[in-house]
């Protein structure tokens, strides 16, 4: 990760962490990076909070000044700007979203012109450049050239563009809705203005909560984070399926019937299981993160479907998948990953997929997602002076192998290192909480023996 730019973008505090100048001067950057050959063509969306207009204006002012065209798709999701730049050609696409967080914080994800999260050397050049010391070509730029005349880009609406995702989206449903009751937590964010017009297209019977976005509620008390709202709507309005999204719609979790959570882990189970029954599960295999339950893990054994762990991050999955051609990956937070159809995690691509199996298996939600035990789990965070010496220490180490014996195949021990804060996380899932706790304790009583905390 770089010095602005994590996993899923540049994020802080708008106008504080993230602001006006940051994103202009990222405009700035892309609109000649992109631009040196030819006038560069980059597309721009955003989600529902107050100040992503602030850092909308201030990209697009930006490439325009350094002679970029820039296509406004306005209030729209992020796989939707995934599927825009690379079905229309544009040299890059920029999201102004903080994902789930409140609406404080902003942030601002590039993609490149596949669609696909931008890579590190790209990034690490736009940081170079708010820096002061980017280096290219040969030459340093301090500062870059502004284009004057009719070399001045232009700012245009698309939301057309936008409008075609939702075609698209349409287009993959393999059977009509009709007759089903859908409830849809869009969030007060990006989703409110594209799900449930899909939803209805297909013939759903839908009902939305969450769809009143004012700038100041995205994701408050709302979406997939706080998803007891919709559990609860289900239950009373005697739906037959619940999804809910995040801020920008790139994460979606169910709730099926009976008003239970079904997480991103049940979701690749009830999908990928789907695809092996039809011959579809290249590799057959399942892309998970190391923060999948255990029960997911079981389950799948049991269904004779292998599966990997990458780092914590849907970036992570995604580049694994492009790498070993698979079809199917995500994280128990609802970030699933359909790469015949998407090149980012699509909350409205995972509702419409996971109808498609209760449809075809003619099976309510709950007895799809029934195989799949999620096991209690314990995090406790251990903060310490030094990450790495914490986690190499001959007896912190011994504790932990010795966790694992004692679980055996009844649960798992995971400890890993935060990627920002001074912190060793220590997990485990097993079959009570007491004995998650018990054991999770053992482990960082160690490090606290050890003298590694902080």
């Amino acid at each position: 990760m770089g010095k602005y730019f994590g996993t899923d973008g540049f994020r802080g505090k708008a106008g504080e962490g993230l602001t006006a100048a940051h994103a202009y001067e990222i405009g700035r950057f892309l609109g000649w990076y992109y631009g040196r050959a030819q006038r560069a063509q980059i597309v721009v969306g955003k989600d529902t909070r107050r100040s992503s207009y602030m850092l909308e204006y201030a990209i697009s002012a930006g490439m325009a000044s350094s002679g970029a065209d820039v296509y406004l798709l306005h209030v729209t999701t992020t796989p939707s700007v995934s599927y825009v730049t690379r079905t229309d050609g544009f040299d890059c696409g920029v999201m102004i979203s903080a994902s789930h967080n409140p609406f404080y914080d902003n942030g601002i994800k590039l993609m490149n012109r596949e669609g696909e999260k931008m890579d590190e050397a790209t990034i690490r050049l736009v940081e170079d450049y708010l820096d002061g010391k980017l280096e290219l070509d040969g030459q340093p730029w301090k500062e870059l050239p502004l284009a004057t005349g009719e070399d001045v880009g232009a700012i245009v609406d698309h939301s057309a563009g936008r409008n075609r995702y939702i075609g698209y989206l349409i287009s993959l449903a393999m059977y009509s809705f009709k007759g089903k009751k859908v409830a849809l937590d869009c969030a007060n964010g990006s989703a409110w203005s594209i799900a449930p017009s899909v939803f209805k297209a297909l013939g759903a019977e839908v009902r939305v909560i969450n769809d009143s976005p004012d700038g100041l509620n995205i994701n408050r008390d709302a979406g997939s984070t706080h998803i007891d709202g919709l559990r609860q709507y289900v239950r009373e309005n005697h739906m037959d399926a619940g999804f809910a999204f995040d801020g920008d719609a790139d994460r979606c979790l169910a709730v099926d019937e009976n008003g239970e959570l079904v997480d991103g882990d049940k979701i690749m189970y009830i999908y990928g299981l789907y695809m092996k029954e039809r011959g579809k599960l290249v590799n057959n295999t399942v892309v998970t993160t190391v923060m999948s339950n255990f029960g997911l893990y079981k389950a799948l054994d049991e269904a004779d479907i292998g599966y990997v762990k990458t780092a914590v991050g849907d970036k992570y999955v995604y580049e694994y998948m492009v790498q070993h051609g698979n079809r199917i990956g995500g994280e128990q937070s609802g970030h699933i990953i359909f790469s015949k159809y998407a090149r980012t995690g699509d909350g409205i691509l995972t509702a419409l997929k996971v109808m498609e199996v209760m449809l075809a298996k003619k099976l309510p939600l709950s007895r799809l997602a029934e195989p799949v035990t999620i096991y209690p789990q314990v995090l406790i965070n251990a903060r310490v002076r030094d990450k790495k010496e914490a986690q190499e220490d001959p007896a912190v180490r011994a504790a932990v192998q010795a966790v694992a014996d004692e679980l055996g195949g009844t649960g798992r021990i995971l400890v890993r290192e935060s990627g920002t804060e001074p912190l060793v996380r220590v997990m485990v899932e097993a079959e009570t909480q007491e004995r998650c706790q018990t054991l999770a304790e053992r482990v960082v009583a160690v490090i606290r023996e050890q003298g590694h905390m902080a």
